[in-house]
């Protein structure tokens, strides 16, 4: 185990036709995972994300899963390769259920089948037009939150992801993020932009989902985590499994503190972050969150090899 070394896992946004095809192609583990997860889902996962249809690959409940599997198919090959063992791990948003597999909490199957249930009632809770998000980019966290708290006059809409310094994204019912998007650029914001997503994750709106999950969190034989995860709700390592299956539900409807949690990681030493998922939209935002941070990716042959000579 590497002291310095924590493993953080992308949320959706990171899924892309054809990734992680040439990984695939030169590593077997890559294509045995995904095999692994279709024979949970009961439909062939590798196949969805190499050829599309897109629009299918970006629904919630596909887009999930296939980041999960995307995710758990690099931890594997790290480890495969003889990578360390890092002291922590973190995922934004859905992130967290690839951290908690990565941690040996949650099996693979258990894994998917619970992303993709998650994805399906995060659609149901709020009919597609009716929820929006955007980013706002340049503005303090107090003068987005203030923006908001204007904005609802009776709606829902509330800052949710605190992604770097400068970087938040709002969500609630259309009509008040367009308010609070107004809002943010009368404040300053650099930019104010409306996010192509049909569901607004994180925010009041979805606590309903969150009440119908519960059945499927309980369902699920779970395990301490064997490396400890710094969760998104309360930017900690859970006391317990108690806490941890409680913050996972309330994470639906509770903002990602990102920013914390990245700042928890360096404060207990882990300075260096590997972005365990396909694409790189993490490693990005983390050096902007903390000092000292160094950060890597693993998504392309590449760039797994530039973070196994870095880190070796």
């Amino acid at each position: 185990m590497s002291a310095s070394l924590a493993f953080v896992f992308p949320g959706q946004g990171s899924q892309s036709l054809g990734m992680l095809a040439e990984l695939g192609a030169q590593h077997p583990v890559v294509l045995e995972t995904f095999k692994e997860a279709s024979q949970a889902l009961g439909y062939d996962l590798w196949a969805l994300t190499q050829q599309g249809p897109e629009e299918q690959l970006n629904q919630t409940d596909k887009t999930q899963p296939a980041i999960l599997t995307a995710s758990i198919a690099l931890w594997r090959l790290w480890l495969e390769q003889g990578g360390a063992c890092p002291a922590y791990v973190a995922g934004h948003s859905l992130g967290e259920y690839s951290a908690l597999v990565a941690a040996g909490s949650l099996s693979l199957g258990d894994a998917v089948r619970l992303v993709e249930r998650r994805g399906q009632l995060m659609q149901e809770a709020v009919p597609a037009g009716q929820g929006g998000m955007a980013a706002i980019l340049g503005l303090e966290d107090a003068d987005v939150l203030a923006a908001c708290a204007e904005a609802a006059q009776g709606e829902v809409v509330s800052a949710v992801n605190f992604n770097s310094p400068g970087q938040v994204v709002i969500a609630g019912a259309k009509a008040a993020v367009e308010r609070a998007i107004e809002g943010c650029k009368a404040r300053g914001a650099k930019r104010a932009m409306p996010l192509p997503v049909s569901v607004p994750s994180h925010c009041e709106l979805m606590r309903p989902a969150a009440e119908r999950f519960a059945e499927s969190i309980a369902a699920i034989n779970w395990k301490a985590p064997q490396i400890p995860v710094v969760q998104n709700v309360s930017a900690d390592v859970p006391a317990d499994l108690e806490t941890l299956k409680r913050d996972l539900l309330e994470q639906l409807y509770k903002p990602v503190r990102w920013v914390e949690s990245v700042q928890a990681l360096a404060a207990r030493g882990a300075t260096n972050l590997v972005e365990c998922g396909p694409g790189k939209v993490l490693a990005g935002l983390n050096k902007r969150c903390a000092e000292g941070v160094s950060t890597s990716n693993l998504n392309t042959p590449d760039a797994f090899a530039a973070a196994r000579a870095a880190l070796a």
